[in-house]
């Protein structure tokens, strides 16, 4: 019988999010003795909250387009991406009976509409091909012996394996299992971690207006950082929070104001309350209310637009249409369709959906997940330096390195 003081395993895995649960599973699959270590009490890592409960796992692009959304660092990506692309992963679940659909022509999610059954899943997996598992087991200190991986000390006792897997997490919802230990990790294994930033979250805003308006939302707004050379845009719903703005009209450009706001004290924001809609369209649509409707007032025909209470912050002064002098229409029409957000802070690490930055991935190999510095070492997930955007990205991300990581693993073991 194996001592409990000195296990022995062909690979360990920290973490048992999505990138965690992938690694265990395909290096299992290909025959390796494995062992799933979680710090936290449940398993599953944020599947459970993402997509609001209900998981969106996956989008249908391909793996190379998946992989441009992350940016500069997409060709990183694209190993993985290709090795386990989002068919794939639809087909995982499929013919595990868990139903995966389209919900709108892009997103996936499962059919039952539970992250539960997703995590659920990929546990039994892990059972069924003799993964043990332990919760509550945290990674404190890599064993390395002739300068190679030999093991992990974990929950008090040392764990040997011949290679070690962190999929771990970022610093992201810490109550939900975020947390730095995988970046203590890595460095101690010689790794550089480049600065993280709390990424998909709200922002915060010097002007007042938005705060009296929390809660208040409008379904399709469009969100451009207004400094030179910079070309990223988001749209999407827009809700106005108690510091200033959230959701998905801005939540892909957080990670990067963050990154921004380091060297920036301020970070101004551009913003299009309804996408689609220019000031030229604005203000032909004013002419038009003056000739067909120049005895209603103009916030009553704004309000088939907007809630009424934001109508006063476009509006410097309420007349009827008749009276709606060129001054003021050109105004309004500007605060419409390209208001100046000035963002001086980002909403923290306990409300951002994920983590931008983490150990350099040019010193990891892309075609097995390995570390370049120490070998018998793999990263997986968001860990890693890359973040994409919201709608099954970073998802897709941490299943396809971590299956990649996986069968890497396993192969050197033969």
């Amino acid at each position: 019988m194996t001592n409990k003081h000195d296990e022995r395993y062909d690979l360990a895995v920290i973490g048992s999010g999505p990138a965690g649960l992938a690694g265990a599973i395909s290096a299992a699959s290909a025959g390796a003795k494995v062992i799933l270590l979680e710090k936290e009490s449940r398993s599953g890592g944020k599947i459970p909250i993402s997509g609001g409960g209900r998981c969106n796992l996956t989008n249908i692009l391909d793996a190379e387009n998946m992989a441009r959304s992350f940016g500069d660092q997409w060709r990183f990506l694209i190993p993985a991406l290709r090795s386990f692309p989002p068919e794939k992963l639809r087909e995982f679940f499929d013919s595990r009976d868990v139903e995966i659909e389209v919900t709108d022509g892009f997103h996936c999610f499962p059919r039952s509409g539970k992250a539960a059954h997703i995590v659920e899943t990929l546990l039994n997996e892990c059972d069924l091909l003799g993964v043990r598992r332990q919760n509550n087991c945290k990674a404190d200190e890599i064993i390395f012996e002739n300068g190679r991986i030999a093991g992990v000390r974990a929950g008090g006792r040392n764990i040997f394996a011949k290679a070690l897997l962190i999929a771990s997490g970022g610093r992201s919802y810490p109550r939900y299992c975020g947390g730095t230990s995988g970046y203590e990790l890595a460095r101690q294994a010689g790794h550089r971690i480049t600065p993280l930033f709390p990424a998909m979250t709200g922002v915060q805003c010097v002007e007042e207006w938005p705060k009296l308006c929390a809660g208040i939302s409008l379904p399709d707004a469009e969100c451009r950082i207004d400094l030179p050379g910079m070309k990223e845009r988001c749209r999407g719903e827009l809700i106005f929070t108690h510091s200033g703005i959230s959701a998905f009209a801005v939540l892909d450009l957080s990670g990067r104001i963050a990154e921004l706001l380091a060297e920036h004290e301020i970070v101004p924001l551009k913003v299009n309350f309804f996408a689609g809609t220019s000031k030229e369209e604005w203000l032909q649509r004013f002419q038009i209310w003056q000739q067909q409707h120049g005895t209603s007032n103009i916030s009553k025909l704004l309000a088939d637009f907007m809630p009424k209470r934001l109508i006063p912050f476009f509006l410097e002064q309420d007349c009827s249409a008749a009276r709606f002098s060129a001054a003021a229409r050109r105004q309004t029409a500007e605060r419409l369709s390209s208001y100046t957000l000035h963002i001086n802070a980002v909403e923290g690490w306990e409300k951002a959906m994920v983590t931008r930055g983490g150990v350099d991935i040019s010193e990891v190999f892309p075609k097995t997940m390995e570390s370049r510095l120490c070998p018998g070492l793999y990263f997986a997930g968001e860990v890693l330096a890359p973040a994409g955007p919201c709608g099954g990205y970073n998802i897709q991300w941490a299943f396809s390195s971590g299956s990649l990581a996986g069968t890497s693993a396993a192969q050197q073991m033969k």
